[in-house]
């Protein structure tokens, strides 16, 4: 009988670091989460660290809480990374296969032509991934394995990172006392989570609200089809109240988590809040009308900037399985209805899906990430046609840290 695995999976965003703990039975298709945990993020700024020793602390919490709930202890996560230093872009790449059958081999060495494209220097490749393949004349095919070719080409979707940014969390993971299986970006992993088979066959919008930024996957025929990252999250809407109403940051997280909507037109002029009973600080009254106003204003501009980036790709209103929102910035109240306005869309909450165990504690959008780091790793781990080039030089390098380590 086949043993079951531990897949974890961390996901480090700029207000929190989540972790989430699973066991893959392999007589079963999704994995049983038994184990999540969560700690404050203090030493990244934008995605980037800034303090490594806190981010390691912070880290260090996180994957603690967890295996306290599960009772196991993790040494190999998947690590989701994120931020306004994520780009995208489309790639294609051709081979030549001399009329035999295409094998897996073959679809990696496609791939790495797909990855031959001039990049900066300080970009490093997080994920390749193919949009489809065309075999010989035929286009449009998904899996091309066992067909005979002379040609293969495909066409892929390259995600990058920034190379600083991307090594000093690899180190502060290290330091952490946890090995690296791969990095996956956090728009994939939350797309993952929440969205369902037939949703990316129809065509849907993935939008995952962080704390620094928002990011946008749209899924077309079952395939990837436009990523983009929005540098605007959560963290606008609290340092605009913070300014709108003359009080510090920390009532402002406050007053948005506890009294905060998007639809002022819901809300009398006669309301207000009472800073004095959530702050030793503030002791005004302030309109809660003029606080509605204030989110609205930040999250219409975020939905405007995603309305764009679907008309750059003639998506604008033409997705019929619609947008489904994640991340903790979706849970202000009114955010799925102010969406459906602006997008014209139909918008829903996405929650992590197909999951079972510690369902109480991460049946939340702001825990679509980290789930999804889990389910990503239960469905991809060993596809290497997957994954990127750039991920076996990390394997080798992690090795090389590995023996350093019984050096004295």
């Amino acid at each position: 009988m086949a043993r079951e695995k531990i897949i974890a999976g961390i996901d480090i965003g700029a207000s929190k670091i989540r972790t989430v703990i699973g066991i893959l039975d392999p007589e079963k298709k999704e994995p049983h989460i038994i184990g999540a945990g969560v700690s404050p993020s203090l030493g990244l700024r934008k995605g980037a660290v800034v303090d490594i020793d806190e981010v390691i602390a912070n880290i260090s919490a996180s994957l603690e809480d967890a295996e306290r709930i599960s009772g196991i202890p993790v040494h190999h996560v998947f690590v989701g990374i994120g931020g306004p230093h994520i780009e995208a872009t489309d790639s294609r790449g051709v081979i030549a296969i001399g009329g035999k059958e295409i094998s897996e081999d073959d679809l990696n060495r496609v791939l790495e032509a797909a990855e031959a494209v001039s990049m900066p220097q300080n970009r490093r490749i997080l994920r390749i991934i193919p949009k489809s393949f065309s075999v010989d004349e035929q286009k449009g095919i998904r899996s091309p394995i066992g067909m005979s070719a002379i040609r293969l080409e495909v066409d892929a979707h390259i995600i990058t990172g920034q190379s600083q940014i991307v090594d000093n969390i690899e180190r502060c993971v290290h330091q952490a006392g946890v090995d690296i299986d791969d990095f996956v970006p956090s728009s994939l992993a939350a797309a993952e989570a929440v969205l369902s088979r037939r949703q990316k066959e129809l065509g849907v919008v993935s939008i995952n609200i962080g704390a620094d930024s928002t990011s946008v996957v749209i899924y077309e025929d079952g395939a990837i089809l436009y990523s983009a990252t929005i540098p605007v999250g959560g963290s606008s809407v609290t340092n605009d109240i913070a300014i709108g109403l003359r009080s510090s940051i920390d009532t402002a997280e406050k007053i948005k988590i506890e009294h905060g909507t998007c639809l002022p037109e819901e809300i009398s002029e006669r309301e207000t809040i009472d800073l004095a009973l959530l702050s030793k600080i503030d002791k005004q009254k302030v309109s809660k009308k003029h606080l509605a106003e204030i989110i609205q204003a930040r999250y219409h501009e975020i939905f405007i900037m995603i309305k764009d980036e679907l008309r750059n790709i003639s998506r604008d209103g033409m997705l019929p399985a619609g947008a489904i929102l994640s991340g903790a910035g979706v849970k202000t109240s009114g955010v799925s209805e102010l969406a459906r306005e602006v997008l014209g869309l139909p918008v829903q909450i996405g929650f992590p899906q197909e999951i079972s165990g510690v369902v109480d504690r991460i049946d939340d959008p702001s825990y679509s990430t980290a789930v999804g780091l889990v389910l990503w790793g239960s469905r991809f781990e060993g596809k290497s046609y997957s994954l990127s080039f750039a991920n076996f030089n990390k394997a080798f390098s992690s090795v090389g840290s590995f023996f350093k380590k019984l050096l004295p």
